[in-house]
């Protein structure tokens, strides 16, 4: 396995210090975020270290220099956005988008992309499967074209009432994942697992490591503190952010010992990427990088 972290937590950097970064602390890789530039309101969204409008040969062989030069690789091209969004323009563009994420990686010969799915958050997981078919079918044919496996992420996008009550990724439970699988069946079509995603939602973040085995692109090392007296006044029915909040690999309840055990089990040797969004390492540059620097000497011990 390569140890990563996504970019998305170093927003004003360059592509060069991403990498530099990554080096100097001793990271193998990097989740490349790929939006198009401009600003979004969500965090951690709308962050571009690669612009894939501007790569063209040149630029493909600038980052592969910087990729030698500081034995860093990218483990995927990353960009999150809501492709069921029941605004059309705003699903176009996230198509649109990920389309051309898609052939970046291809130009790169970087092998994934990571994302995902969207969700009219306004309706259940049956009112919006014929439109998860019609938009996702495509995609995932041209990822096909472009040998590029599309990985998505497990995460609900329910947080504050902006999502409620479905939220903004359909994907993220075992049971959507296997009628998602099933209705689009491609060995370019995956999960990246992020553990921290199942125990919020109180749910087993190790079964799903077997089940999926042959569908672990990619993974996110995100941690979670689930607040229990809280969750016992407000219930699992509040909006989620009432009750947790992410935190650092090793200082939530993910117990990342038995994760690792069930993940090296699956034979998975593939980028484990550190996602940063703890709140209490937000107040400088100083503490992004000490959470990286946290962040990696913890879980080094599992990827080596």
């Amino acid at each position: 396995m390569q140890l990563g972290y996504v970019s998305a937590i170093l927003p004003d950097a360059d592509l060069e210090t991403v990498f530099k970064t990554a080096a100097t602390i001793g990271y193998d890789c990097v989740e490349v975020m790929c939006w198009p530039p401009g600003k979004a309101t969500r965090r951690y969204a709308g962050i571009t270290h690669l612009d894939t409008e501007s790569l063209d040969q040149a630029a493909v062989d600038s980052i592969w220099e910087l990729m030698e030069e500081t034995g860093v690789s990218i483990s995927g091209l990353g960009y999150y956005p809501n492709a069921l969004s029941p605004n059309e323009d705003e699903s176009a563009q996230a198509v649109r988008q990920i389309r051309n994420v898609i052939k970046a990686a291809d130009q790169l010969d970087i092998r994934t992309m990571t994302t995902f799915i969207g969700r009219d958050w306004s309706k259940n997981v049956d009112d919006n499967w014929p439109r998860f078919l019609s938009i996702w079918k495509p995609i995932i044919e041209f990822a096909e074209q472009h040998n590029v496996r599309v990985a998505i992420e497990n995460c609900p996008m329910f947080f504050t009432n902006d999502e409620w009550p479905g939220g903004k990724n359909l994907a993220h439970s075992p049971a959507i994942w296997q009628r998602m699988f099933a209705d689009i069946p491609s060995d370019h079509f995956g999960l990246n697992y992020d553990p921290s995603h199942m125990v919020f939602q109180q749910m087993d973040y190790l079964a799903p490591l077997k089940e999926f085995a042959d569908k672990l692109f990619h993974i996110h090392a995100k941690d979670v503190r689930v607040d229990r007296q809280r969750l016992d006044r407000v219930g699992i029915l509040a909006n989620p952010n009432e009750y947790h909040s992410p935190k650092l690999p090793g200082l939530g309840d993910v117990d990342w010992g038995h994760f690792f055990s069930a993940l090296t089990d699956t034979g998975y040797n593939g980028p484990v990427c550190v996602e940063v969004e703890d709140r209490a390492y937000e107040g400088s540059d100083d503490d992004v990088l000490r959470a990286l620097l946290q962040s990696f000497n913890f879980l080094r011990k599992y990827v080596v």
